[in-house]
């Protein structure tokens, strides 16, 4: 009898407790290889979008609010800031563009946002890709009352070129809230996989002089999004405006900004991967357990193979193999529940950022963390391994009364 066959016959008569394990060794390695994953990607992925952009001027405020606001779309508006404050950053010699933005209205929950067409015709949201709306679609005329809609808002709404809705007031959905004033769907987005796709977007004006906003919302806008010609130039517009001046905040540049964010929040990562590692362990004790266990109704089977000629090291070899197949069956359901968590994942940080990672990318956390869970099982393994090596053969081929 091969050693293929001893270890599938014994993984059949025990497999209740076969099956138990595998699942355990597959949740550790699927919440190891998710944590990893998604970290990473996240990190990657926020410290990446910035619209084309390098930095935001805002009032007064955190940079991490500002670009939360004005990049992604996600925090409330710290205060506005004057036309004059635009058109001075945009005069800048080391400034090549600057797009204002005008928020503070909603549809369905979706943001509206106000800026102007060079926020499409003039920026790459990466390089070498530019914004582009369906085909035959279009940009909204600032003269206008129309709307080009991000590609996620559309499908999530059901929007269409061609329809038509009204604003409401505030970045909370409130039906109470509605404005009179109605616009036309003339484009939308394609999709970039960035907070673009979660806007819809019109005129800076319309924004400004919107019905129940204030008198002077007409000459304010929420902040500014800077391209910058060089490095240079970030430092010496951080030097103006965040250590002279202090009625502005120069947030420069994004990635960084968004990668002190994700090192703050970094201590919950690390719990994740404690808690995995925790389940890992346990795992790997469950495997021990499991097979010591049952050591007492092997040791006849044990006895018998011996006599039919088995060597110890074909005995202990065969539970360290059994151990490493529970592992590997562990693995295989562990990259079904990593599908499950990364596919889950991914649709939320769409839904709540516009952001989207790919958790199809190679890591090499798939590698080491199926590798590593296979070497634990075996280590567990020894154990029972040991114990059905000494085995004493005449004394468990007497016959039991």
């Amino acid at each position: 009898m091969t050693i293929a066959l001893v270890v599938r016959k014994s993984l059949r008569q025990h497999a209740l407790s076969t099956a138990i394990t595998a699942i355990s060794i597959g949740l550790a390695g699927a919440l190891l290889m998710a944590i990893w994953v998604v970290k990473s990607q996240a990190h990657d992925t926020f410290t990446r979008v910035d619209g084309g952009f390098d930095g935001v001027l805002g009032a007064r405020s955190s940079k991490l609010q500002l670009v939360l606001n004005a990049v992604f779309h996600l925090e409330a508006s710290p205060a506005n800031i004057e036309w004059k404050d635009y058109l001075t950053i945009t005069n800048h010699p080391g400034v090549e563009l600057g797009v204002p933005i005008a928020m503070g209205d909603n549809y369905r929950g979706f943001r509206v946002v106000g800026t102007l067409p060079e926020m499409f015709t003039r920026t790459e949201y990466d390089p070498g890709k530019r914004y582009r709306v369906r085909v035959p679609g279009r940009l909204f005329d600032p003269t206008l009352r129309e709307a080009v809609v991000g590609s996620y808002v559309a499908q999530k709404l059901n929007l269409q070129r061609g329809d038509h809705f009204h604003p409401y007031h505030g970045l909370n959905f409130d039906e109470e809230h509605e404005h009179e004033e109605e616009y036309v769907v003339v484009g939308i987005l394609e999709p970039s996989n960035t907070p673009a796709d979660r806007v819809l977007w019109i005129s800076l004006e319309g924004v400004q002089k919107m019905s129940g906003h204030a008198a002077e919302s007409a000459t304010q806008i929420s902040a500014v999004l800077v391209k910058l010609r060089n490095p240079i130039a970030g430092q010496t517009l951080d030097m103006q405006y965040n250590r002279k001046e202090n009625r502005l905040t120069f947030a420069w540049p994004i990635g960084t900004v968004m990668a002190e964010l994700l090192g703050k929040i970094g201590w919950f990562d690390r719990l994740l991967a404690v808690v995995a590692y925790l389940v890992a362990v346990v795992a790997a004790a469950g495997i021990l357990a499991s097979i010591y266990n049952s050591m007492n109704e092997r040791r006849r089977q044990i006895a018998v193979l011996r006599a039919l000629g088995a060597r110890r090291v074909f005995i202990f070899m065969s539970i360290i193999l059994e151990s490493v197949a529970i592992a590997c069956i562990g693995i295989l359901i562990a990259f079904v529940i990593y599908a499950g968590l990364t596919s889950v994942a991914t649709v939320v940080m769409r839904a709540q950022t516009g952001v989207v990672i790919d958790p199809s990318a190679f890591h090499p956390v798939m590698i080491w963390a199926p590798l590593g869970l296979i070497g634990l099982a075996a280590l567990a393994g020894t154990v029972p391994a040991i114990k059905a090596y000494w085995v004493d053969v005449a004394e468990h081929l007497l016959p039991s009364h």
